[in-house]
This record gives C-alpha cells, sequence and structure tokens, in this order.
C-alpha cells in the first residue's frame, strides 16, 4: 500500500524527471525552426553528438568574453575544438545580445542585440514561407529546408555549399569549384589570422580550368597544387596510408562532377583546412591521445612550392642545389641561378626542327626531334588531355609529335595521354612513385641516338638484302620440290574478290597444319586447325573489315598487342586481336590460344571465330564485346557507378561458371593462368565473359599440378607458390579469382593499396575482416544500398581464395555452391601473406602503377 509520504516521494521524482527531461532535450535540440531563437550561450547538437553550433568568440572559444560574437560549428565534446564553418566571417555581432533565428520570409539569419541581421542565408522563396527549418547534421553540415515546396520538404541551403576554410568528409566540391567574391572559382577561403575569422589572403578549390588537381592561391597566384586525380590519388602529394585514397570523382544527376572524401574508417574524425599561413593541412583526431594529429600538409617541403625552380626546371630534394635546368635546356640567367635565385627557370639550348626551319637560329643543323624520358615525376601544370588509347605509349608520342607546339607528353593510368603545348611549369622529381615524363628535344641534345640509329637503318639495310639474296637462292634451289596452291580461306568472310594474298587452308594442306600442330606439353592429338571448328581468314579480308586497322577502330590494348573493332560483309561486328612483333607472346602462346578457344563453348567464355596467319601477321577474330573490359567500369571512379550491388554479383558469379567450367566441365581441363579485369570482357548485357587464354595450359584428366620454369601472369593476381616456386594448378585460378572478387566488391586494384600500410587489397580486406569491420571494404558507392549479408559472404568467400596455402583453397565447384547457396557453412580463413604481392613491390616497373605482363624465371624477375 502506498502512503502519501511515498506518494510525495513519487512526485518529487517525476518533477525531477521533467526538469532534467527538459534540460537535455534543450540541449540536444539539433534544429531551429520559425518559433526558436538560439541566443548567445546557448547551442545546436546533432542528434549523435558529434557537432555543436553556436557563438564563439575570436579566439576559438564559445564562453570567450570578447565583444566581437560570431557564429559558427564545431565538433562536440573536444576541448579546444577548431572551427569548422563559420557563418558571418565579415561581420561580427557586438557584445553577448545575439540570436539565431529563422525570419519570416524563411532565411536563417543572425541578430545583433538591437535585432537588426549581421548575417542571412539570403534565400529566395517563391511565397512566403513561415515553416522553413535548419538542422544540423552529425556530418557538420547545417541544412536549411523549405518545408512548404510543392515538392515537399526541400533543401534550400546548406552550409556545406557555403564553406569557410575546413572541408569535412562527405562534403561535394564540383570540378568547376564554387564563385567567391571575386568572382574567382574558389571554395574554400582561409582565415585572416590565428584568431581573426574574416577572410583571408588564401584560398583553396579545384582547378577550374585545368584537369581536376586541388589548387592552393594567394590572391591570384598559384601556390600549391595536389598534382592531377588518377581516378586514385591526387599524383603530386605524397602521403602515406589509406588517407592518401579517400578521394572519389562521382557524377551527380545532372551530368555534374564533384569531388568527395571519405575516409576507410567512417568513425575517424578527419578533417581539410586552408590555414591563415597559406597551408593545406589535412588532421585526424588521435582518440587515446586526445589531440589531432596531422598526417598531410602542403607545401609539404621546398620543392612543393609552386614552380619554385622555374620553367623547364625540375625540383629534387635528394641533390643539391635542388633546381636544375631539364637536359637540353640552360638557365635564362646564369648569374641569378648562382645566386639559387631559380625564379626565371631555363630555356632550350637547341631549337627543335620546325623552329629552326622557320629562321630560328637556322645556323644549327638539326634532324628529327626526339623524347626524353624522366622517371618519377610530378607532372608540369597546365596539362591537356588527347584523345588517343590511353595504354598505348606510341599513340601519346605519335599525337605530341605531330605537334609542333607540343613540348612533352605523358601516359598516365587512369588520366590517359596528357600533352603540355607551353613551357613546362612546376616539375618536380619524387624519390619513388610519380609518374614518366617525356621532354621534346632537338636530335642533337638526345645524344649520338642520331648516329645510332642511322647505324642501326643502314644495318637493317645491309642485313635485309643480304637476306634476300639468301632467300632467292634458296627458292631457286629447291624450287623442282616446293608446290604452291593459292586458295581462297574457309572463313564465311571472304570471297574470291577479297583475296590480294594467297593463303594456305588448313583442311587442304596438312603441311601447314603441322606447323600449328599442339606442343608436346599441351597433349593435344590430331590437327585442331582443321575442319569447321576454326575458320582461316584471308588477311586481307581482316585488315578491310577493320578499315585498315586504323585508330577509329581501336578497342584497347592488351598485353600482347591492340584489339580492333571490324565489320565483316556479312555485317557481323567482330573484335580483332592483332600480335604485336614487339610483345613477348610468340607461335607458341598464338597457337595455343587459337586450340583452347576453338574447343570451348560456355556462356561465361569469349568466343573464337577464326584466325588469320600470314608472314609475322597474326590475328585472332572474336565476337564483340560492346562493354569492352571490366576493368573499364570498376577502376573508373566515374563509370564504377553503373555497376551496382545486383551487377557486380552477376559478374562474380560468371566469372566462378565460367572458371568451373574450364576446371571440370570442359573436354580439357584448362589452367587460365592469367586471370584478372582486364581479361573480363562484357557483352552488351554486361555478362562477364573470360578471355586471353595465351598463357592457359591443359591438363590431363588425372593431374592436378604442373611446375613451370616460366612464370608468367600479371603481379597482384598470381598465387604464392606459382610467383614463388613455379607450381601451378586450378587453386593458382581460384588464388586469381578471390583477387578479382575482392577487387570487384572493393572497386579498387589488388596494387592500388602498394604504398599504404597494408600494401595490397588482401592486407587491407585482412586488417578490417579480423577487426569486423568487414562492410568497409565495400565500394562506398555500394555500401548504403547492398545487402549486408550477401556482401559479407562475398567477401568471406574471397578471404577464403586468397590464402596462401593452395591446399587451404576451395576448388571452383565448392566457390559456385557458396556463392549461390546461403545454407552452405563457410570455413574461417587463415591469415595471408601476401607474398607474390611483397617481392614485387620494389620493382621499377610499378612505379608508374602499370598493369603488366611479365615473364621470369624462379630465380630471377624479367620485365617485358
Amino acid at each position: 500500500m502506498i502512503t502519501t509520504h511515498h506518494q510525495q516521494i513519487l512526485f518529487l521524482c517525476f518533477l525531477c524527471f521533467l526538469c532534467f527531461h527538459t534540460l537535455f532535450s534543450l540541449a540536444a535540440s539539433s534544429k531551429i525552426s520559425h518559433v526558436d531563437m538560439i541566443t548567445d550561450g546557448k547551442t545546436l547538437v546533432s542528434d549523435k553528438l558529434n557537432f555543436e553550433m553556436g557563438f564563439f568568440g575570436p579566439h576559438n572559444n564559445k564562453n570567450d568574453s570578447s565583444s566581437s560574437r560570431y557564429v559558427g560549428i564545431w565538433y562536440y565534446d573536444i576541448p579546444q575544438s577548431p572551427l569548422v564553418w563559420v557563418a558571418n566571417r565579415g561581420n561580427p555581432v557586438r557584445g553577448r545580445g545575439g540570436a539565431i533565428t529563422i525570419t519570416s520570409d524563411g532565411n536563417l539569419v543572425i541578430l545583433d542585440e538591437k535585432k537588426n541581421q549581421v548575417w542571412s542565408s539570403n534565400v529566395s522563396f517563391s511565397m512566403n514561407n513561415s515553416n522553413s527549418e535548419a538542422v544540423l547534421s552529425d556530418d557538420g553540415n547545417l541544412v536549411l529546408s523549405n518545408l512548404h515546396d510543392v515538392n515537399g520538404t526541400k533543401v534550400v541551403w546548406q552550409s556545406f555549399e557555403n564553406p569557410s576554410d575546413t572541408y569535412l568528409p562527405g562534403m561535394k566540391v564540383p570540378v568547376s569549384g564554387v564563385k567567391s567574391k571575386n568572382n574567382k572559382n574558389y571554395a574554400f577561403t582561409s582565415w585572416k589570422s590565428v584568431n581573426d575569422p574574416s577572410l583571408g589572403n588564401y584560398t583553396m578549390g579545384v582547378d577550374p580550368d585545368q584537369l581536376p588537381q586541388i589548387v592552393v592561391w594567394e590572391g591570384g597566384k598559384r601556390r600549391w597544387r595536389t598534382g592531377y586525380f588518377d581516378g586514385r590519388i591526387f599524383t603530386g602529394v605524397k602521403m602515406t596510408g589509406n588517407y592518401l585514397y579517400g578521394f572519389t570523382l562521382n557524377v551527380d544527376s545532372e551530368g555534374g562532377k564533384y569531388f568527395v572524401y571519405h575516409p576507410s574508417n567512417k568513425d575517424d574524425k578527419v578533417r581539410f583546412q586552408i590555414g591563415w599561413d597559406g597551408f593545406e593541412r589535412e588532421f585526424m583526431w588521435n582518440e587515446v591521445e586526445k589531440k589531432w594529429t596531422q598526417i598531410q600538409k602542403g607545401p609539404f617541403n621546398e620543392c612543393e612550392v609552386y614552380n619554385k625552380c622555374g620553367n623547364f626546371a625540375v625540383c629534387d630534394l635528394s641533390v643539391s642545389p635542388m633546381c636544375s635546368c631539364i637536359k637540353g635546356f640552360e638557365p635564362k640567367d646564369r648569374d641569378e641561378w648562382r645566386n639559387f635565385n631559380w625564379s626565371g627557370g631555363c630555356k632550350r639550348v637547341t631549337p627543335l626542327k620546325d623552329e629552326a626551319s622557320n629562321g630560328s637560329r637556322s645556323e644549327v643543323s638539326v634532324g628529327d626531334d626526339g623524347f626524353l624520358e624522366l622517371r618519377s615525376m610530378k607532372m608540369p601544370d597546365f596539362a591537356q588531355v588527347v584523345t588517343v588509347n590511353p595504354i598505348d605509349k606510341d599513340d601519346c608520342e605519335s599525337s605530341c609529335f605531330k605537334n609542333s607546339s607540343c613540348a612533352a607528353y605523358a601516359n598516365v593510368i587512369g588520366i590517359g595521354c596528357m600533352v603540355w603545348y607551353e613551357e613546362l611549369v612546376d616539375v618536380q622529381h619524387f624519390g619513388s612513385g610519380g609518374n614518366s615524363l617525356y621532354i621534346r628535344l632537338a636530335n642533337s641534345e638526345l645524344g649520338d641516338g642520331g648516329k645510332k640509329n642511322k647505324i642501326l637503318i643502314i644495318s637493317a639495310v645491309v642485313g635485309g638484302l643480304i637476306f634476300l639474296g639468301i632467300f632467292a637462292w634458296l627458292v631457286w634451289r629447291f624450287k623442282g620440290k616446293l608446290k604452291f596452291r593459292p586458295t581462297v580461306s574457309s572463313a564465311p568472310c571472304c570471297k574470291d574478290s577479297d583475296v590480294d594474298v594467297p593463303v594456305y587452308d588448313a583442311s587442304k594442306n596438312r603441311d601447314l597444319s603441322a606447323e600449328f600442330s599442339g606442343s608436346a606439353d599441351l597433349g593435344l592429338e590430331g590437327n585442331e586447325l582443321s575442319g569447321p571448328e576454326l575458320p582461316l581468314f584471308n588477311f586481307s579480308c581482316i585488315s578491310k573489315a577493320t578499315n585498315d586497322f586504323s585508330e577509329e577502330n581501336k578497342l584497347g590494348q592488351g598485353g600482347f598487342g591492340p584489339v580492333y573493332k571490324g565489320k565483316l560483309p556479312s555485317g557481323e561486328q567482330v573484335a580483332v586481336k592483332r600480335l604485336s612483333k614487339r610483345s613477348g607472346q610468340g607461335l607458341e602462346e598464338f597457337k595455343n590460344e587459337m586450340m583452347l578457344i576453338a574447343k570451348l563453348q560456355h556462356r561465361n567464355l569469349v568466343r573464337l571465330m577464326g584466325c588469320s596467319i600470314q608472314g609475322e601477321e597474326k590475328l585472332l577474330v572474336y565476337e564483340y564485346m560492346p562493354n569492352k573490359s571490366l576493368d573499364c567500369f570498376l577502376f573508373n571512379p566515374i563509370k564504377q557507378t553503373q555497376l551496382d550491388w545486383t551487377r557486380r554479383l552477376e559478374i562474380i558469379e560468371g566469372i566462378a561458371r565460367g572458371l568451373l567450367y574450364l576446371h571440370r566441365d570442359s573436354r580439357l581441363r584448362i589452367i587460365h593462368r592469367d586471370l584478372k579485369a582486364s581479361n573480363i570482357l562484357l557483352d552488351e548485357n554486361m555478362n562477364p565473359k573470360i578471355s586471353d587464354f595465351g598463357l592457359a595450359r591443359i591438363f590431363g584428366c588425372n593431374q592436378n599440378e604442373a611446375n613451370t620454369t616460366r612464370v608468367v601472369g600479371t603481379y597482384g593476381y598470381m598465387s604464392p607458390e606459382y610467383a614463388m616456386e613455379g607450381l601451378f594448378s586450378v587453386k593458382s585460378d581460384v588464388y586469381s579469382f578471390g583477387v578479382l572478387l575482392l577487387e570487384i566488391v572493393n572497386g579498387r586494384k589488388n596494387t592500388s593499396f602498394r604504398n599504404s600500410d597494408d600494401s595490397s587489397l588482401i592486407g587491407y580486406a585482412w586488417h578490417l575482416w579480423n577487426e569486423h569491420r568487414a562492410m568497409e571494404i565495400v565500394d562506398p558507392c555500394i555500401r548504403d544500398s547492398c545487402p549486408k549479408n550477401k556482401a559479407l559472404r562475398c567477401i568471406h568467400i574471397g578471404m577464403l581464395c586468397v590464402q596462401d596455402s593452395a591446399a587451404h583453397r576451395p576448388n571452383m565447384s565448392t566457390v559456385v555452391l557458396m556463392l549461390e547457396s546461403e545454407a552452405t557453412n563457410l570455413p574461417m580463413p587463415r591469415q595471408p601473406l601476401n607474398t607474390s604481392m611483397r617481392m614485387s613491390e620494389d620493382r621499377e616497373l610499378h612505379m608508374d602503377g602499370l598493369d603488366v605482363s611479365n615473364d621470369l624465371t624462379v630465380t630471377m624477375v624479367v620485365g617485358r
């Protein structure tokens, strides 16, 4: 029975609860409506207690007694928290009588003690709006919404689109920048001094006129830049760890491009700031030490100061003096150069061929211009991109060579063919990393290259004449034993009128089939080229179908040569792979690919329609894949948004089924040995098809493992036992599939982590998996839309496939079962050591981030 005394106690407890609940509700409020007024001393706090907004004094203190008061946003519950946004930067409130509210016209305003407006969101509404609402979000964004819009609630203004000096994760920064007061495309403006938040002298934003890069200006003069964005990183910033890779370049619904940053750990507090002193800095909150740690700064050293050494000069901290002219150039003013005043830059010593022919120092005899390679460079400013194949260096060089104004070129993965038509500005040499830059020089500046070229040409001519003489003598000597029977190809493409060059048909001439029969280690019997299985096309027919292998028909560049789009007389579109004479693939790899694909029929394997052999010309004719290869989408920050979770899962399952067919269900057990994203082609419906069987090997029915002294493949995809010992089996392909699966889920290459703390995607995935943060592995652009259980299951399967020991990896039949049946229990993976990645991470071949095939023996690596 409750007594009166007990009732009184309960009533007092209830009153106390109401008081504390009311105070907590007011303190934790994250919204302002037209009936609210936040006075000086009160604050807004985001729902999850991440950010706080209110008045503060010039010493970054909300309790500052100064007469000048500003409204800003800072991190909640962090001592001496830095301001991440300031509203009334140029018009402080005098005294402590200020307030924040929403006026009758719907705008968010700051009032002084006399109720005069000192700042306003300044939004024009279509009608008198008395129901606007401002909300402080947990990402630090202050959002003003129109609750009476005809389309429902509409965001009309937000602090993220009106930043001050700080960039926060989640902010969308348009590549065209944000117009500032002087009509420049600057996004962020520094404070005037350490205690004065008014507009300072430095601005930071995306370069509005050039390729995407972040630039810091002092007034209208460039002070520092990050270098160009290649889809993964800003190529001119020297950073370490995962924080280098957080930026992505996205496309909005209207086609506009914007940068956004997401830290690898979404719980990390990270911010970028343009300081009052002109330095761009990146900070991360250290929860253990309770302080902000600076993890990046620009300019970081003297060489990062914009154009420190002047035009046509290179800055290199590893040498003394740090500035030097590029080879073929000399200081404009040698006296200033000796006094370490390098601002005047350098000038060309010997004019280029066109300059000499136009009368500039015409007394100098020059030949054809050439290009000097400078490695590990920060690319010069003011680059332009020309449309050529992004992998073919020769095409890029040719494009620059044809334009007499072109001073240099570079072919950078993720950007393409870059050329410079003006003086080379802000060039820096890195100790490691960077890209290769090719400088145009007069022939005489290239050393004895011109003389060597002449000797080579003369030697080639003499050698050719000798060879022709010997060949003519052999023909005359054995002419009675030779029988030539020109026939029309069995391929449906060619009619009699199409035949310009005699071509043997293997079905009619057994001598040719002997030349292309399987080698002993393939274990094939009979004539693999005979019959209708593999038509032989006439070379002139294929040449006509591809418009003489024209550049406009070029689809891409494979590891062994270019691929062209063609159209047969029947109207059927094809893809023609032309073996490059300079590639390492010879007759063995070519016939291997012909024989293997001709006998394979599966919806997830590319279909070989025929081949052509004429002299040194070797062509493979495939079915045409309109969407090219998987890497064109997966590693492209713009196109990868087209790969939603459902599409990625379909691609993973399709590749798995194709591999299962190769390993178990085909007439021949085949090990692909070069499974990677660029060898997965996509048809018009984005269905995956495994391609490029030049490195594949056939196993006998009872054979499970083989050894080779010629290890071929692509670093990052090779299993440890194959890369180190030459042992390969079906489990080698399982390892490559695991790497590819993780890349599809994550959206980044395995090798893109080379300079990070984890060294590879495998290490990064294991790190997060082991800390029960596996969902952070998923590509941020699909992370919120993919089913968590399916994504985690795929990651789990990927980790099982990349285990170091082949015995611990599942076979492809088990992988397919695990992908298609959620009822199957999955074993726990063991920690991978990433051996095959580590053995190559110091190779010069990877300094430019290239993805190339390589040959090596068990004891020595030789790139090609």
